[in-house]
């Protein structure tokens, strides 16, 4: 049984006048919060703002990096080569840094998103490259995805690794995550016990019956379902009362 659990989400992925999600309702329930660096979602303006409230509410600030596909969300794939993918990383990280400096805060986490992270947990010369890109940023970030090929890399390179769940997806008998174009509201009593399922029994429940074991330390809920705020707090609660303690990911390490 985990004593401790990391809730992340997804945030700042707001563009100029177009707007997703309500993070300032979401980011009070997270410990952890994966900000857009501009490729798929966020701006400038965005990433300042959504880094300042992160800090007003104790939330750690993490880069949330992205294939450069803006009009696709970044869930398309692309054909590039492993430096580019590490390059892509490191541009972005270095971005939201700068943001983060401005602001008084630091970085502590980076986390691939929507086709990106399925190439690093896939691949082994994808999750080679996001891991060298971490490495070469230093200041000892974590890594948040998941996957043995990314675990593995992360332990040849000395960078840390946390494992993550996810509970307002449904799995596969493969344990594959089963996406959702549009994000759809769920239950969040239901979404609530999947998270305590999976802090205190390691296991995730599949669509079709059963579950399977997964070993993750960070549960992440979906800033774009329409009741997010709601499954965030509903998580946040059910784990205190099971003794599990939300904590950040640096806190967790």
């Amino acid at each position: 049984m985990a004593t401790r659990m990391d809730i992340n989400a997804d945030m700042g992925e707001s563009f100029g006048r177009w707007t997703l999600g309500n993070d300032a309702e979401l980011m009070p329930y997270l410990t952890s919060a994966n900000i857009a660096c501009g490729y798929h979602g966020g701006d400038p303006h965005v990433m300042r703002a959504t880094v300042k409230l992160a800090k007003q509410h104790g939330v750690g600030v993490g880069a949330h990096v992205s294939l450069p596909d803006l009009m696709g969300f970044g869930r398309r794939r692309m054909a590039i080569l492993p430096q580019e993918l590490k390059d892509y990383v490191v541009y972005q990280v270095g971005a939201l840094m700068g943001f983060a400096r401005a602001e008084g805060a630091q970085i502590q986490h980076v986390k691939p998103h929507g086709a990106m992270y399925v190439m690093c947990s896939d691949n082994d010369d994808y999750a080679e490259a996001v891991v060298s890109a971490i490495k070469e940023l230093g200041g000892e970030l974590i890594l948040l995805l998941t996957g043995q090929r990314v675990a593995r890399a992360a332990q040849s390179m000395g960078v840390p690794f946390v494992m993550e769940g996810y509970v307002d997806l449904d799995y596969d008998k493969r344990g594959e995550l089963i996406l959702e174009r549009a994000k759809k509201p769920r239950d969040p009593e239901h979404v609530a016990g999947r998270a305590v399922m999976l802090a205190c029994e390691g296991k995730v429940p599949v669509r079709d019956g059963g579950s399977l074991p997964l070993a993750a330390r960070s549960v992440c809920i979906h800033g774009d379902a329409p009741n997010a705020a709601e499954i965030a707090k509903a998580t946040r609660e059910h784990l205190m009362r099971a003794g599990v303690e939300p904590v950040s990911l640096r806190d967790l390490l």
